[in-house]
């Protein structure tokens, strides 16, 4: 035990290891709990319980940003807290995206939570290389922070200017490499990612992906393009990567369980993707404007990104309250 103590005191990227293995322990609980207790068998989730798994994740996610408020002090917390309303907000532009994945394969809802919950995992790993990445560049190069502000920009501007933009899944890039170089079902197998079926033009028997499988590689490919935003986005927030990572987790987390419940009236948010260009616009702008008016208050950008954020969803209900509802999600 005493030889043990050193060791979780240890320094890892600006925190004691014990703090991050705390993170890692909660983590690693939910998932368990989420995949072991709650969905161990493959059924549809409805929005009942969509809603209730979310606000489970959601008060889990506040109730360590007040520890973190409490441990790491005032200013921590109020980056921690925006953050991960960012990462939430920024997220749930992916609902539509990721909607469109299980739509284009004719994924059961049965059997997209099984996506989501091992699609997560990818995103835990990725995140984790990103941000290291991130935090080791900001650190040797400050410049590097400006290139992630004017990047923000661009990429809310952009995002306003296509925001009425349908991703056209058939065509994808990654798609089209993945069929010609995987053999693939016609259909899917169950709930398997993989089968072993016989080759009708050779006899053998070989392994063929699955349009389960498929769609679990091009959902991670959504989750690493939001990614491109939403990192930078943060590091305009802090550089802290204890907060970056925990804040993106956590916002991630509860995203996926609110899913099901998104992706069953995504038609009534059409003018969030606006309010989200805006957010990336104010927050790119924050670090040019640092050597103007000087560093601006966490709780100012934590504000405005929940008025934006507010605004863009109130006046996507309101434009669309006498509309007939969207297709139904598969």
């Amino acid at each position: 035990m005493e030889n043990l103590l050193p060791l979780l005191s240890t320094d890892f990227m600006g925190k004691p290891a014990w703090v991050w293995l705390v993170f890692v322990g909660i983590v690693v609980a939910l998932l368990a709990f989420d995949l072991g207790v709650l969905h161990k068998d493959d059924r549809e989730i409805g929005v009942r319980e969509s809603l209730l798994l979310s606000a489970g994740y959601i008060s889990v996610a506040l109730v360590f940003g007040a520890w973190v408020w409490w441990y790491l002090g005032a200013q921590s917390g109020m980056d921690y807290y925006t953050g991960f309303m960012i990462e939430k907000s920024l997220s749930m532009d992916n609902v539509f995206v990721i909607a469109l994945v299980f739509t284009f394969f004719a994924i059961p809802r049965q059997y997209q939570h099984r996506v989501l919950f091992w699609g997560i995992l990818g995103v835990i790993v990725l995140r984790a290389v990103m941000i290291a990445l991130g935090a080791t560049l900001v650190s040797q190069f400050s410049w590097v922070l400006y290139l992630f502000g004017a990047f923000l920009i661009v990429t809310g501007v952009k995002m306003w200017l296509i925001a009425d933009h349908v991703p056209d899944i058939a065509n994808n890039p990654l798609l089209k490499f993945l069929r010609r170089h995987l053999r693939a079902t016609d259909g899917l197998r169950g709930n398997a990612f993989w089968v072993r079926e016989t080759d009708p033009a050779t006899g053998k028997l070989e392994r063929y992906v699955t349009p389960l499988f498929l769609a679990l590689v091009l959902v991670e490919f959504v989750d690493l393009i939001f990614a491109v935003d939403s990192v930078p986005a943060i590091f305009a927030i802090t550089t802290d990567p204890f907060i970056v990572y925990t804040s993106n987790i956590f916002a991630i987390l509860g995203l996926r369980a609110l899913y099901f419940a998104l992706a069953a009236m995504i038609h009534r948010f059409k003018y969030l993707k606006y309010a989200l260009a805006l957010v990336l616009v104010f927050i790119g702008s924050k670090i040019f404007l640092v050597g103007i008016v000087g560093k601006i208050p966490a709780v100012i950008s934590l504000s405005v990104t929940l008025g934006l954020i507010a605004g863009g969803v109130l006046v996507s209900l309101w434009k669309t309250r006498e509309r007939t509802p969207g297709p139904k999600i598969a």
